[in-house]
């Protein structure tokens, strides 16, 4: 087994290795070593009594994804290597592989203040002094990239983006080198760039072939250590910089806009102030938002117009946040999906989101405004879909999506048929549980069922004398019982196993297709999930303006800014009190 575990470790040497044994994930050596230190576990040796025991320590394969946080947290790598056949069936060595390299940048299963955050992973390539930029996030499947002139600009990009980990492919200039180890920004070697369908459907609206490649860069490094399809990611989008206002990080970092200087955390900054969103995915918008400000004049009224249409319109204002509350992470959900990592619950929550489109449109069609007619047409019920969750999936199914309760009856004929079997079964079990007690006048006597043993009789001791023994063939002794068989009993056990072992493999086929079924629908999701995020940042504006009665500045297209009874936002709300500016002309000269 050793030899397995090392072949395997060897492919993945900067990575800690979750080698998986049964329940338990198990590491090895100097992962086990430094594992059990930074996740507080008790270290123990395998072959302890040899000459060079092996260090060891393992978690609970349930829990596996709390550990697996802590470790990316603190910027390291994560392989998880799977069983990837049944032990019991196995002829020899389990076969194991790897399903998944988990890194700071490749984070799917965020929760709390994380999820209302984009996590991007990002990949830098260098040619003739000019630098090219991709991003993802992969979670949610936006793809963009662009070029910049200079060390300084890179790395405030990087900032910008908050990058816990970049892609290259060669040698970065040792200024870079130095500002990513510096900022604690992983670096992740990508030696070969992969020619697929996959990576020229991502890259083929790009014109610039440095932009192509460093998007192909990171599109491999998805591709080689994800293992999976890449189906919800969106291709590639090159961007300007100058098309928004140039806020380097120091700037944004004195301005609060995103974290407090003096906690680190959001609380007191105008993203905190702003943030009335009711959805993840709005939150991370704002966000974004807040990190490119608009310069264009157009752009900037646009969006100053639908913000004034809700701020006008407080009822259909209200209408509007009550249903969008009930609107989940469709970004990522749409990923999971994508992934295979979806599960029963994350469709229902998929369903319940898609049952609000519909009143969410009646809102925009009782505004009847032009503003906001583009964006209405955008929202897609996906009725279809949601048709498909409600038929097939109860509403309260199990975490786990391979022991059964997923699927409604009546969905599925030949389900339905096994589940019946399995019901009458159990039926003819307590029945017979209330022969024998009249059979033999045991009033205790009961049947039951474990996993080792499978169904049983059991008979205290003192009873034992009761018992018919040319029927009662024994099982197992206990201290103050016998459990006991019979060829009625092993016979009815087969049939209740039997189709209960088909009704979990029916369901979990039935899932699968289900599953696959709404993952050709992912584009239509993510084009509704960016226009519910763009309404939900309207709102939270519209309520912000309306809280702290904030005014709609006149734009122009000149370099004068005048400033008339000015206020500290973010002052106000922290302490209760006006935070006055002065009156204010910026032209080069005060008034």
């Amino acid at each position: 087994m050793m030899e397995q575990y090392q072949k395997v470790k060897d492919q993945y040497p900067d990575a800690f290795l979750f080698y998986r044994l049964g329940d338990f994930y198990e590491l090895f050596n100097d992962d086990a070593v430094k594992g059990a230190q930074l996740l507080e576990l008790t270290l123990t040796t395998r072959n302890h009594s040899a000459k060079n025991p092996i260090p060891m320590c393992g978690v609970p394969h349930r829990a596996v994804e709390n550990y697996v946080d802590i470790l990316i947290d603190k910027g390291y790598k994560v392989a998880i290597c799977e069983q990837m056949e049944d032990p019991k069936k196995a002829k020899g060595m389990v076969k194991r592989a790897v399903t998944r390299l988990v890194t700071p940048g490749t984070r799917m299963d965020l929760s709390g203040d994380a999820a209302r955050q984009n996590n991007y992973l990002t990949a830098i390539s260098a040619t003739q002094g000019k630098f090219s930029l991709a991003y993802t996030d992969l979670s949610t499947g936006e793809l963009k990239t662009t070029t910049l002139d200079s060390i300084s600009a890179i790395v405030n990009e990087l900032v910008n983006l908050r990058s816990k980990e970049t892609v290259v492919d060669g040698q970065l200039p040792d200024g870079l080198t130095d500002q990513l180890t510096k900022r604690n920004i992983l670096q992740s070697h990508q030696p070969t760039i992969l020619k697929n369908a996959e990576v020229s459907y991502l890259t083929q609206d790009l014109a610039s072939t440095d932009q192509q490649h460093v998007v192909a860069l990171l599109v491999s490094y998805l591709l080689t250590t994800q293992k999976r399809s890449l189906a919800h990611m969106q291709r590639a989008v090159a961007y300007q910089p100058s098309a928004f206002m140039k806020i380097d990080h120091y700037s944004k970092t004195n301005l609060e806009l995103m974290t407090n200087m003096r906690s680190g955390k959001r609380q007191g900054t105008l993203s905190w102030l702003l943030d009335e969103t009711k959805t993840a995915m709005g939150s991370r918008l704002l966000k974004r938002w807040l990190d490119r400000p608009l310069i264009d004049k157009d752009q900037i009224n646009e969006r100053q117009d639908k913000v004034q249409e809700l701020l006008d319109h407080y009822f259909e204002r209200s209408n509007l946040q009550q249903e969008l509350i009930k609107v989940y992470d469709l970004e990522r959900l749409a990923g999971r999906v994508a992934y295979g990592s979806v599960n029963g619950r994350d469709l229902i929550q998929l369903k319940t989101s898609l049952m609000q489109v519909p009143k969410i449109k009646y809102v925009l069609e009782t505004l009847d405004s032009p503003v906001f007619e583009s964006l209405e047409k955008r929202l897609d019920p996906l009725g279809d879909v949601a048709s498909l969750i409600d038929s097939a999936i109860v509403d309260d199914p199990p975490i786990a999506v391979t022991d059964g309760g997923l699927i409604k009856a009546g969905y599925n004929k030949q389900l339905d048929q096994y589940r019946d079997a399995m019901n009458n079964g159990k039926q003819w079990i307590a029945d017979l549980q209330a022969h024998e007690r009249e059979a033999t006048g045991i009033n205790n006597l009961k049947i039951g069922y474990n996993h080792v043993f499978g169904y049983y009789i059991e008979v205290t001791k003192v009873n034992l004398s009761k018992i018919p023994k040319d029927r009662y063939e024994r099982k197992q002794t206990l201290v103050n019982a016998e459990r006991f068989s019979t060829p009625e009993l092993k016979e009815k056990e087969a049939l209740i196993m039997g189709a209960q072992e088909k009704s979990t493999a029916l369901e979990y086929d039935l899932f699968v297709d289900i599953r696959e079924r709404v993952k050709r629908e992912i584009k239509r999701l993510q084009k509704l999930a960016q226009a519910l995020s763009e309404l939900d940042v309207l709102q939270s504006f519209a309520v912000v303006s309306e809280d702290y009665h904030f005014v709609r500045p006149k734009m122009n297209t000149g370099h004068t800014l005048k400033i008339k009874e000015g206020r500290h936002p973010v002052v106000e709300k922290v302490h209760g009190a006006p935070g006055i500016c002065p009156q204010r002309r910026y032209d080069g000269r005060s008034d």
